[in-house]
C-alpha cells in the first residue's frame, strides 16, 4: 500500500501526467500527487495550486490508500452534482407553460434549481414564452432562428447540420406543451439505438478518407437543398482512430476542410451535453419554434434512425430536411406572362381577398343558406337559420353593398309586402384550382357558383427534377389566369387551391410520399408556389378536394353527410361529416386502399395490407375481355366488375363505420361505359350487407361534377374555408 507522499510508479506517473495536463478536478488531484512525489510539503502544494491544505491532505491520503482509483469521483446519493443541459432543455420544452419554472423542472430531474436556471440562461429560455434560443456551441453562434436540416450518422462520426435565418416571430402562447413529448421520445429511443449500433460498428469502420467522402457527399447534398441560409455543422461524435491509421489525416480535419469548401461553419457541441442529448434538445427547440411541421419532422428523423438500426448490413443515416418555408415577409412575385407591363405582379395584388372580409359567424350562415337555396327571400333565410328578421336584413344589406349578394326583382304576393329574393353574385369571388395527377396537370379558374371560367390541361413533364415540375405547375396556373383575362378574376380573387395525391402535410404545404410521383417526395410545394403567386395557397389531398367540390357544386342536394368515392390513379375517399369536411388529425383521412385490403383479408409477407390492383382503376380490362384466356404466361387483367365487387366491400366497411346515408362516386375513371357497373355493385353491397340495413337505405349517386372534379374541388376548398360557417376557422 503506498504511503502518504509516495512517488507513483512509471505507469502511474504517465497517467497522472496526462490527467494533470487536462482541465477540471482530476487535473488538480493529479497535480497534488505529482508535487507530493517531488517532496513538497502540503503548505507549499496548497500555496502553489491555490487550494487549502486540507484539500491537499485529503487527496494525498486517498492516493496512498487506493492508488489512482482514489482520485476518481465516488458515486453519491441524493441529487447529482450536474445534469446534462440537453435533458434540461428537453424537459422545459415538453412541459406546459405553467410547469416550466426552474424549481419544477429541477424537481422532475432531481437536480438543483440553480443548475436549471443557469442552463435556461445559457440557452436563452428564460420566462414562460419561447424567445429566440441561444445554442451554446463552440465557436459561439449569434441568436437566430435555427432549423435542424440534416443528420449524418455512421460508424465513423455523427454530424448535425443547422440552418440559420433571420429571427422569426415568437410562437403564440399555448396551454399545451410546446413539443409533442411522444414524438420526441420516439426520436430519443431511435437515436440511442442508432448511436449504440454505430459505436459497435466503429471497430470495423473504414479509413478516415472513405468516411470523410461519405460525410462530404452528405454535406454537399445539404448545401444543394438549402443554398440560401447559413449552414452550421455540429460534430457530435468522431470514432477513435485505430493505431494502423494514425498516419492518415484525422477525420475531423477532413470534415472541416469539406465544410470550408461548401461555406459551412464547423462547431463543437457544449461541454455539458452529450451528442444524444444535444440532438434531442435542438430538435425540441425546432419543434417549439416551428409547430407547423414539428411532429412530422420528429417522426421522419425517428424513422430514418430506426431503418439504420434494423439494417442487416453496415449502412449510414442520411436525413436532409426539405427546403425551408418562405419567411413571414410578403413573398416575391413574378409578372404574369403577356401582362403588357412589368408592374403587374400576379394574382390577388389588386383588391383580392381584402375586399371579402366576413365579419361574423352569422354572415357565413346567411351566405351558406343563400348558396344552398340558389334564390331565397330574407324571410325564408330567417326561418331556416332561426336568426331574427332584423339581423337577416342587416346582414343581407351589408353583403349586397359589398357585392356578394344580388337582389332580384320583387316577388308579388296576395298577402303582405312584396318580397325580393337574393342570390350570390357569381362574379363576386374567384379561385384557381390545380389538380396534380401522376400523368396530367389540370388548372381551372372557378367563380363563386362553381362555373369554370377558364381551363387548361397538359401532360406532366418527364423531367425528373422537382423544380421542373413545380415550374410547370406555376406556369400552368399563370396561363389559365391570363387566358381568363385580368378583369375576370382580379375582383375578389381569394387564392389558389392545389390538390395532390397524399399523404400531404397540409399545415406546412409539403407533399410527402405521393404514389407514382416520387419526383414530388418531400417537396415544400406551397413554399415554392408562394414565390410565384402573392396570394393565399392551400394544399389539399385530391380525394378530399373532390369531396369539397361536390359539396360546393351540389348545393342543396349535397347538404347532408356523404362519402365521396374517388376513382383516380388510385381509389380514395373524401368524407363530409357533421356538415364539414372530415380531414383527420393530419388532414390525410380517406386512405381507402388499406381499408379495402383489410376488409378482403389481403396482406403481404410482412403483415402489411397489400396494395390492391383493384384500387388502380387505370389498369382494368374492358368488361368484354373477361372471358378471353390470357396469352401464354401473360396475366389477365381485372375487369371493371371484378374490381367493383372488391371495392364495394371496402365501401361497405366505411358505411358500417360511419352510418351515413349517401355515397357519391366520381373521378376521371368513373366514365359513362363503366359508371353503371360501379353504381350497381356498390349499391348492392351497401344495402344488402350492413348491420343496420333494416334501418336505412343508402343512396349511391353519380358525382354532379365533371371530369375536372378535383381541379374544381381544389378551387372550392378556397370558397369552402372562406364562406362555410364554423365556430373554429381552419388554417
Amino acid at each position: 500500500m503506498p504511503s502518504v507522499g509516495a512517488a507513483p510508479g512509471a505507469d502511474g506517473h504517465s497517467v497522472l501526467r496526462r490527467w494533470a495536463d487536462g482541465d477540471g478536478q482530476q487535473a488538480l488531484r493529479a497535480s497534488i500527487v505529482l508535487l507530493a512525489a517531488e517532496g513538497l510539503r502540503n503548505a507549499d502544494i496548497a500555496r502553489r495550486l491555490g487550494v487549502s491544505r486540507q484539500t491537499v491532505s485529503t487527496w494525498r491520503k486517498r492516493y496512498a490508500v487506493e492508488g489512482i482509483d482514489g482520485l476518481l469521483d465516488r458515486a453519491r446519493t441524493g441529487r447529482p452534482s450536474a445534469v446534462d443541459e440537453g435533458e434540461i432543455v428537453a424537459s422545459i420544452l415538453t412541459s406546459t407553460p405553467d410547469a416550466r419554472t426552474s424549481r419544477m423542472v429541477a424537481r422532475r430531474l432531481g437536480c438543483s434549481h440553480t443548475v436549471v436556471a443557469e442552463t435556461r440562461h445559457r440557452w436563452n429560455l428564460t420566462g414562460s414564452r419561447l424567445t429566440v434560443p441561444q445554442i451554446p456551441v463552440t465557436p459561439a453562434l449569434e441568436p437566430s432562428d435555427l432549423w435542424p436540416v440534416g443528420l449524418h450518422l455512421d460508424a465513423g462520426c455523427t454530424v448535425l447540420v443547422l440552418a440559420g435565418r433571420s429571427v422569426a416571430s415568437v410562437p403564440p402562447a399555448s396551454a399545451e406543451p410546446a413539443v409533442d413529448p411522444y414524438a420526441l421520445a420516439a426520436v430519443g429511443n431511435a437515436l440511442a439505438e442508432a448511436t449504440a449500433a454505430a459505436q459497435a460498428e466503429a471497430t470495423g469502420c473504414g479509413t478516415p478518407g472513405s468516411e470523410a467522402e461519405a460525410v462530404g457527399t452528405f454535406l454537399a447534398a445539404a448545401r444543394r437543398t438549402h443554398p440560401l441560409p447559413e449552414l452550421h455543422a455540429v460534430i457530435l461524435r468522431i470514432a477513435p482512430t485505430s493505431a494502423g491509421l494514425q498516419t492518415q489525416i484525422p477525420l475531423q480535419i477532413q470534415i472541416a476542410e469539406r465544410c470550408s469548401h461548401l461555406g459551412i461553419t464547423v462547431h463543437q457541441p457544449p461541454e455539458r451535453t452529450t451528442g444524444f442529448s444535444f440532438t434531442r434538445a435542438v430538435l425540441a427547440l425546432d419543434a417549439a419554434r416551428h409547430p407547423e411541421s414539428s411532429t412530422r419532422v420528429l417522426l421522419d428523423v425517428a424513422s430514418v434512425l430506426s431503418r439504420y438500426v434494423d439494417s442487416p448490413e453496415p449502412a449510414r443515416v442520411r436525413w436532409i430536411r426539405e427546403p425551408l418555408p418562405a419567411p413571414s415577409a410578403a413573398p416575391p412575385t413574378l409578372p404574369l406572362p403577356g401582362s403588357g407591363h412589368s408592374g403587374h405582379s400576379g394574382p390577388a395584388t389588386g383588391g383580392g381577398a381584402n375586399q371579402i372580409d366576413l365579419g361574423s359567424f352569422n354572415e357565413c350562415v346567411v351566405i351558406e343558406t343563400v348558396r344552398l337555396a340558389g334564390r331565397i327571400t330574407r324571410g325564408e333565410i330567417a326561418d331556416r337559420t332561426r336568426l331574427t328578421q332584423q339581423s337577416v336584413s342587416r346582414i343581407a344589406r351589408s353583403l349586397i353593398q359589398r357585392g356578394l349578394l344580388v337582389e332580384e326583382r320583387q316577388r308579388h304576393s296576395a298577402v303582405g309586402k312584396p318580397s325580393s329574393p337574393v342570390r350570390l353574385r357569381d362574379g363576386a369571388a374567384h379561385a384557381l384550382g390545380i389538380h396534380i395527377d401522376p400523368h396530367v396537370l389540370t388548372a381551372v379558374l372557378v367563380d363563386l357558383s362553381g362555373r369554370v371560367v377558364a381551363r387548361r390541361a397538359e401532360p406532366i413533364t418527364s423531367d425528373p427534377r422537382p423544380g421542373a415540375v413545380v415550374n410547370q405547375i406555376a406556369d400552368l396556373g399563370e396561363t389559365v389566369l391570363e387566358q381568363a383575362g385580368h378583369g375576370r378574376w382580379e375582383e375578389g380573387f381569394l387564392g389558389i387551391g392545389v390538390a395532390t395525391p397524399g399523404p400531404v402535410d397540409t399545415v406546412s404545404g409539403t407533399v410527402l410520399d405521393p404514389p407514382l410521383m416520387s419526383v414530388l417526395r418531400d417537396v415544400p410545394l406551397r413554399t415554392l408556389l408562394e414565390r410565384r403567386f402573392a396570394c393565399r395557397i392551400v394544399i389539399e389531398k385530391d380525394c378530399s378536394a373532390a369531396a369539397v367540390g361536390e359539396r360546393w357544386i351540389g348545393r342543396d342536394s349535397r347538404a347532408c353527410d356523404f362519402v365521396y368515392l374517388y376513382l383516380g390513379t388510385g381509389v380514395g375517399t373524401g368524407l363530409f361529416l357533421n356538415g364539414d369536411l372530415y380531414r383527420g388529425l393530419t388532414a390525410n383521412a380517406g386512405e381507402f386502399g388499406q381499408l379495402c385490403a383489410v376488409t378482403l383479408g389481403r396482406f403481404d409477407e410482412s403483415g402489411r395490407p397489400e396494395i390492391l390492383p383493384e384500387c388502380n382503376p387505370g389498369s382494368y380490362a374492358p368488361a368484354d375481355q373477361a372471358a378471353r384466356p390470357p396469352l401464354g404466361r401473360q396475366r389477365s387483367k381485372l375487369t371493371v366488375q371484378q374490381a367493383a365487387k372488391a371495392v364495394s366491400r371496402g365501401v361497405l366497411s366505411v358505411i358500417d363505420l360511419l352510418d351515413v346515408g349517401l355515397v357519391v362516386i366520381g373521378g376521371p375513371f368513373f366514365t359513362g361505359e363503366v359508371a353503371d357497373v360501379w353504381l350497381t355493385e356498390i349499391e348492392h353491397a351497401v344495402n344488402a350487407y350492413p348491420t343496420a340495413r333494416r334501418l336505412r337505405r343508402i343512396r349511391v349517386e353519380r358525382s354532379v361534377n365533371s371530369s375536372e372534379a378535383v381541379a374544381v374541388g381544389a378551387a372550392s376548398t378556397i370558397f369552402h374555408s372562406t364562406f362555410t360557417p364554423r365556430l373554429r376557422r381552419t388554417p
